[in-house]
């Protein structure tokens, strides 16, 4: 996502979407430590992501 899309969100639906986040990211692990992960790019993109929503939610308050 883009801070500008993230930016128009309210407070708690940067929760719901930091808390899917963290849920994607885990499972991206998981699957990885199986050996079942196809893109293994997508976990810095789930962690940059996560980090975009941290940062913004400071911003906020």
């Amino acid at each position: 996502m883009k801070a500008n899309e993230l930016r128009s969100l309210k407070a708690e639906e940067l929760n719901a979407k930091l808390a899917e986040l963290k849920s994607e990211l885990f499972n991206l692990r998981f699957q990885h430590a199986i050996n079942q992960l196809e893109n293994p790019g997508r976990i810095n993109a789930v962690k940059k992501d996560i980090a975009r929503v941290m940062t913004i939610l400071a911003e906020k308050q």
